[in-house]
Formats: C-alpha cells, structure tokens, sequence
C-alpha cells in the first residue's frame, strides 16, 4: 500500500495569491456591501478561503499574516527562535556523538 503520486484533477494549476491581493479581499468581505459568495466568485476564490484569510489576519494581524512558504530569513528571526533552532541542532549533534562513543566503547577489549 504505496502513496498515491498521480493527482486528483491534473489540469487544475494551484494559483497563489499575493499578499495585496488577500488584504484587498478581506477588507471587501470585512466591508459588507457584497455577499461573501458573490464577491468570491468575482475574485475567482472560493469562498471559505475568504474566511480563512480574514481568521489569519484576526489572529496574526497585518505584519505577519500571509507571510509567503519557506523559512524567515535569519535577520528576521527573533533570538528565541534562533536560539532554539541552534539548540535542536546541537542536541542532535551531541546524541550523533553519544551513540558513536558507545559504539567504538564496545570494540575495545
């Protein structure tokens, strides 16, 4: 029982959106003079994304919602984060160094 690697529909291309783009949509839906369904179709969406861009802007607010795919740049980082990426790193590092030093302990005679 294998992963399936042919797509569902493989005509359909994903489109993504610019973040301009979300937030113009959001301040449509959020003005209310249109229904959330009509304005979806004119802006070629679906309409439960509307809503799912107007939850992430609620929550993230403007700065740091629809930040794009990949990971932030270290400048943009805060010293939390990076101090935890570094730790994770050093820690998988040490448990490497753990199970070598076990290993060639149990050659020696």
């Amino acid at each position: 029982m294998g992963k399936r690697t042919d797509k569902v529909n493989p005509q359909r291309k994903r489109v993504r959106f610019t973040k301009e783009f979300k937030l113009e949509a959001v301040r449509l839906l959020e003005r209310g003079e249109k229904p959330a369904a009509q304005l979806a179709l004119e802006l070629g969406v679906a309409r439960n994304q509307l809503y799912k861009w107007q939850a992430q802007l609620q929550t993230k607010g403007e700065d740091k919602a629809f930040r794009g795919s990949g990971a932030k740049r270290l400048s943009e980082m805060s010293e939390v984060e990076r101090l935890k990426r570094e730790l994770k790193k050093v820690t998988e590092e040490r448990d490497i160094l753990k199970k070598a030093a076990a290993y060639f302990a149990k050659e020696l005679p």
